[in-house]
């Protein structure tokens, strides 16, 4: 998930990828003010982590919801996950000490 706060309206993105099932992550949720708010809610709540990349969101935010990421933005998405997949991993040997 990618988010941007500024002093105007908040946006979001939020992206899933299963190997499984698409060749490259989709974009599942997309909007801004509230609907960004809810989105970034949800992610928090559901233990998403979060990124904030305000080139990568204007982006994505043009990829409509459902769809899965043009090859152009691999690269960048593909450094997303990785902090994610980071992140995950350090959480994951916190809880298991």
């Amino acid at each position: 998930m990618t988010m941007n706060k500024d002093k105007k309206t908040e946006r979001a993105v939020a992206l899933v990828y299963d190997k499984t099932k698409s060749e490259a992550p989709q974009v599942v949720a997309s909007g801004k003010g509230k609907i960004a708010e809810k989105i970034i809610e949800t992610a928090r709540e559901s233990g998403v982590s979060i990124k904030e990349d305000a080139d990568l969101l204007e982006l994505l935010a043009k990829v409509p919801t459902g769809e899965t990421i043009p090859v152009e933005l691999y690269q960048a998405v593909a450094e997303i996950l990785a902090f994610v997949y980071r992140v995950n991993n350090k959480y994951q040997e916190q809880m298991n000490r």
